[in-house]
């Protein structure tokens, strides 16, 4: 089991509480990737969106792929999985961008490709957005020129969204035979691609049982591919405290829809461009990623027998979100990892 965290490029998680005591900057970024991998954590998952949809598009949100360079020139063993969005960047050229922050870091990049969902952004800046089958379609062929520009001295490419002639792509990625891609999607169109051309499976948070049959469905449909085994990794947010009531008391308070909702219409935009398995309740609203579904709130034993829960389902990667990061991620790091 590994554990990374995403990093809180949005200022924090919590939709109905507006200061979380962390700031979307980069001396905080720096802060907190630094002193993670210090304390145990394994990998940082930096998330790719132009506007912020967490605290309501007027609120600041750090650049991923700016942030991720700096990152891997300032860490010195923090895995750094960026989000990238096919629709938003060229294959080539990202591929090239990809080649060379890995080898800032001395081959210490992943990519967690988003097959994008928020309209309204993509309209406030200019971008072309696909319905939903077809930005898994863009993603593949993405994905494909993006693979053959790390792997092949020279090649060109002609396809239906993407053209390229005798590409040439140097120094290739540190990483061989290429890094780790990443990618999620519940939809059978998500799944599909998923299955077919990525290394690894992300999906929400869910309870053990749920990501087991999950996973095993994942299992059956890569092998029908003959392909090799994915990963997998899922979201959860943290709440350890010394009770369970204390622990009950914290989810109250960040769930309480009285507080602030100025992210709910990107939620609702969210909810109308994507195709979930499961039905969406207010926890689910007012904690991103369905972070609470999987079960990692309690005393510091309860969360440490749900992890081992979770890792028994399937589970190779935990991406965790903490409010206030870095205090809680302490908290964490002292009281659970070391017993996992």
């Amino acid at each position: 089991m590994k554990f990374g965290f995403w990093l809180p490029v949005f200022g924090g998680w919590l939709r109905n509480v507006d200061d979380e005591g962390m700031e979307a900057s980069w001396s905080y970024a720096q802060r907190l990737a630094r002193r993670a991998e210090e304390i145990g954590f394994d990998l940082t998952l930096v998330a790719e969106l132009n506007l912020n949809d967490i605290k309501g598009v007027e609120a600041p949100s750090l650049e991923a792929w700016s942030t991720a360079a700096a990152l891997a020139a300032t860490t010195e063993e923090l895995e750094i999985m960026v989000a990238v969005r096919p629709v938003f960047h060229q294959p080539a050229l990202l591929a090239k961008q990809a080649a060379n922050v890995d080898r800032i870091s001395g081959g210490r990049l992943a990519l967690n490709v988003v097959s994008a969902w928020w309209k309204t952004e993509a309209e406030k800046f200019g971008v072309h957005f696909d319905e939903h089958d077809e930005r898994y379609a863009r993603s593949e062929e993405w994905l494909t020129v993006v693979d053959r520009a790390w792997r092949e001295p020279t090649f060109s490419h002609e396809g239906r969204f993407y053209r390229t002639t005798n590409t040439v792509l140097e120094p290739k990625p540190v990483r061989s035979p290429r890094p780790t891609v990443w990618a999620g999607g519940e939809s059978p169109a998500g799944k599909d691609f998923i299955a077919e051309s990525c290394d690894g499976w992300l999906t929400h948070g869910d309870p053990p049982e749920v990501l087991a049959e999950k996973f095993q469905g994942m299992r059956d449909l890569r092998e029908s591919k003959g392909r090799e085994p994915l990963g997998f990794g899922a979201a959860g947010f943290v709440v350890v405290r010394d009770t369970e009531a204390e622990a009950k008391a914290e989810v109250d308070r960040i769930t309480d829809v009285r507080q602030s909702a100025r992210g709910y219409a990107n939620y609702k935009d969210w909810i109308e461009n994507t195709q979930l398995e499961r039905t969406m309740t207010i926890e689910d609203y007012s904690v991103s990623n369905r972070g609470l579904r999987t079960g990692l709130v309690g005393t510091p034993d309860q969360v440490i027998e749900q992890i081992r829960r979770l890792e028994d389902a399937g589970t190779d990667l935990l991406l965790l979100q903490f409010s206030p990061q870095l205090e809680e991620m302490e908290r964490f790091a002292e009281q659970v990892i070391p017993h996992v």
